[in-house]
């Protein structure tokens, strides 16, 4: 996955966090924060295999 689908679903976390914490959803607001967790894990891999990409200098 790439860096701006990783950046997606943390902000579609993000709404999702916010949503349920504004109509109670203690359920969803989990989710959201699942959702921008997994996107920053997936953040972090892509960064991660960029990295191992390049040559030393």
């Amino acid at each position: 996955m790439g860096k701006g689908k990783a950046k997606a679903k943390q902000v579609k976390g993000k709404l999702k966090e916010t949503m349920g914490d504004m109509s109670d959803d203690k359920r969803m607001e989990a989710e959201g924060r699942g959702e921008q967790m997994a996107g920053k894990t997936q953040e972090a891999a892509h960064k991660t295999g960029e990295k191992m990409k390049r040559p030393n200098k």
